[in-house]
């Protein structure tokens, strides 16, 4: 119990290191990552991440040959940068020079590169009289490992990249949703795309350390995704990819600190996991359990739809009159059948539906009546269908015989203002007769 208030309260200096520039990175991470989402660029992440890796062998191999230890992490570091930026440079000079798309280009540089660190990092462990031990750090992370200066570097860059995401935050939203507008208004389009990927290359860099080149990218991206199944506001995605990013940094770093055995960057991917699975059902924006329930009331709201309307054209059927006189009259329960390829069972949870929104008056079980409001809901759906109907054969060019099922797909998404519209375009403000015969059983 004294470990965990100890780690909780962060009062061990080296657990207080580590779980401060996870959350820094998380934020920072959450941050930029959602512009590289929004970009739909998640993979530059990951090549990038593994194109550092040639420059940190290679940076320790200079180092050695210039007399030092090789362990310095500002110049390791310096020289995954190198190699990082190489590498992002590789995937835009192969797109833009050859047909080959984004995700392919990316693919071939995260592959050549990680292949080259391999090798690189294998021929410096036969180096002579030289330890190379630790270097593999970098491939799966080691925040336990980490000084103070390594906290001032990491939160340095952390910062940076969090007032550079912010004050470039308008650019950056025009990048990412409609950069050919951008280019139009003369915006400096391939230079923000720049200083973006600088900005990603920096947090990935100083992230290296803390979960590794492999995990880094899902420190990035994944907060990023988990918010947008919150929210379709920016500015409340980037507040909450940033937060889900340092709550992921906090817990997985306290984790692995009461678990010494389990490495950080793991746990905080996995803490980052778990959000996004949460996120994934009960987002209240796209969430799969919110999206669920809307495509139920909407398949709810088009059977009940039908059925009104079928109802109301059996009406005008039955009753030659002007659609204004039209008497609400029971309806055979037979005549529904015959109307659509309803099933029995089909129907009568239709009408159960109708009958819960409270627009049947009468059911017996052989005949139905509407309600007032249902007669009138009818009447308006009716409505809705005939103006879509005749939009569709003056506008659209379709012939009568084929226009009934190309309106039944959009009658129930037609918002007030579309019919006002509508009706205005084709000088209708009654019911119109319909423009195909009505084939109702008798």
């Amino acid at each position: 119990m004294e470990t965990v208030w100890r780690v909780l309260f962060l009062l061990d200096y080296n657990t207080r290191l580590v779980v401060l520039s996870t959350i820094i990175l998380g934020v920072a991470s959450g941050l930029i990552g959602s512009f590289l989402l929004l970009r739909k660029r998640s993979l530059m992440g990951d090549a990038l991440s593994h194109a550092c890796l040639p420059g940190i062998g290679l940076a320790f191999l200079v180092m050695v040959m210039l007399g030092g230890s090789g362990k310095s992490l500002l110049g390791l570091l310096v020289g995954a940068t190198i190699t990082g930026v190489l590498g992002v440079g590789c995937v835009l000079l192969i797109r833009n020079l050859s047909r080959i798309k984004d995700d392919a280009a990316m693919g071939i540089v995260l592959s050549v590169f990680f292949g080259l660190g391999v090798a690189i990092l294998g021929m410096v462990q036969t180096v002579p009289n030289v330890s190379a031990a630790g270097l593999e750090f970098f491939i799966y992370g080691k925040t336990a490992s980490m000084l103070f200066s390594d906290f001032i570097l990491l939160s340095g860059v952390g910062i940076l990249v969090v007032l550079g995401s912010i004050l470039l935050m308008k650019e950056f939203t025009l990048l990412c949703f409609d950069d050919g507008f951008a280019r139009s208004l003369g915006w400096p389009v391939h230079r923000l795309d720049l200083i973006m990927l600088a900005l990603v290359s920096a947090v990935t860099v100083v992230g290296l350390q803390a979960v590794g080149l492999i995990l880094i990218i899902a420190f990035l991206i994944i907060p990023a995704a988990a918010a947008r199944f919150w929210t379709d506001d920016l500015r409340t995605m980037l507040i909450l990819a940033g937060a889900i990013g340092g709550l992921s940094g906090w817990l997985g770093s306290s984790v692995s600190a009461l678990l010494p055995r389990l490495p950080a960057g793991s746990i905080i991917v996995l803490v980052a996991a778990a959000v996004f699975g949460f996120s994934l059902f009960f987002g209240r924006a796209r969430g799969i359990l919110r999206r669920f329930a809307a495509q139920l009331r909407l398949r709810r709201k088009v059977g009940r739809q039908h059925l009104l309307r079928g109802v109301y054209e059996i009406l005008e059927h039955r009753q030659t009159t002007d659609p204004s006189h039209l008497v609400n009259e029971p309806v055979d329960f037979r005549e529904l059948l015959a109307k659509r390829t309803w099933t029995l069972g089909h129907l009568r949870k239709l009408i159960k539906d109708a009958d819960h929104e409270d627009h049947i008056d009468r059911f017996d079980g052989q005949s139905l009546r509407l309600s007032e409001s249902g007669f009138g809901e009818a009447a308006r759906t009716t409505r809705n269908h005939r103006l879509w109907e005749m939009y569709l054969i003056s506008h659209a060019d379709i012939a009568p015989s084929h226009v009934d099922r190309d309106a039944d797909a959009v009658e129930h998404v037609l918002s007030p203002d579309m019919v006002r519209e509508l009706e205005e375009k084709l000088g209708l403000q009654k019911i119109p007769v319909s423009p195909h015969s009505l084939e109702v059983a008798r």
